[in-house]
Order: C-alpha cells, then structure tokens, then sequence
C-alpha cells in the first residue's frame, strides 16, 4: 500500500518539476522578449515583471518537493558523521518529524489563504491587476507533497543520506 502511494507521489513530484522546468523557459522567453523590445525602442509589454515574479513562486513550489525526493536540498553533515549512528538515526527522525510538520502546517495555513482570497475576490496590484488567490494557489499542493515526501523519510521508506554515514565518521 505505502509502495503504491509512493509510485503515485513520484508521478506527482516528477510532474511539478516538468512544470517547474517549463516556467523557467516561459520566464527566459519573457525576460528576451522584454529586453528586446526596450532595444528596438519599442514598447514591452507591462506585464513581464509581474508574471515573472509569479513564475518565480510557481517554480520554487513546484520543484521544492522534487527537491526533497532527490535530497537537493541544503544539508549540514558535518555535525552528523561525528555523532555516534544511533544519534545519527534519532537526530534524522527528529528533522523528519519536524519538516513533516512544518510543512503540513504550511500547507494548512496557505489552504486557508487560498480560500481566503478567493472569497474576498481582491486582486494584487502591480504592473497589472492579478487575482490575489493566484498568490496562494500552488502552496497548499507544494506543500502537502513536501509532506509527504518527508514522512516517507520519517517511516523509512528511505534516507535523506545516500550512504552510510557511520563509514564516513570510522574513516575519519
């Protein structure tokens, strides 16, 4: 059961990071758009700037839980292969544990954004006026899937380590 949940989690993951990949080339086609009309002495369209700075958000929730599948994320292990492996163990379960909670309560937080903007209809004013709910949208699912990455993490299902960090900490 878990396995299958995890096949259907990857899918989902690796999904968002295809998505996270085509907004960096929206952005680059954007941003050469937008300098090439200012060389040309024409006019760029208005909304770059405020499309690219939501691409910029729809990118990181979309490849931040790519990220913690594949563990691309910053990790400090100096401190970790020193430690004796059963501290190793509890110190990692604990980060799981907290990084699982976090980032539910993220997720919770961000639904209740979400659905606070869209009740109020408000709009964010910037170069052009965007519906502010657009803001929140990718959070809740970004988030929830960080979660989840994180309790495979927190179950065992794998290891944020890719190797054996009780061989590091005897070779030293």
């Amino acid at each position: 059961m878990i396995a299958v949940f995890d096949r259907v989690l990857e899918r989902a993951v690796t999904y968002l990071a295809y998505v996270a990949a085509s907004i960096i080339g929206l952005i680059f086609v954007m941003i050469v758009l937008d300098v090439t009309a200012r060389t040309i002495g024409a006019t760029p369209p208005g909304i770059t700037l405020t499309v690219v700075e939501y691409a910029l958000l729809y990118f990181a929730m979309c490849s931040a839980p790519w990220l913690v599948r594949h563990r691309g994320h910053v990790a400090i292990e100096a401190l970790v292969t020193v430690l004796p492996s059963v501290i190793q163990k509890f110190l990692a379960k604990s980060v799981y544990l907290a990084c699982t909670i976090s980032a539910l309560m993220f997720a919770y937080f961000s639904t209740i954004l979400l659905f606070d903007a869209l009740k109020s209809m408000e709009f964010d004013l910037r170069g052009v006026e965007v519906p502010l709910w657009l803001l929140f949208a990718p959070m809740p699912l970004a988030f929830t899937l960080i979660s989840f990455e994180f309790l495979m993490y927190l179950i065992g299902l794998r290891s944020y380590y890719n190797y054996d960090l009780t061989e590091v900490r005897d070779s030293v």
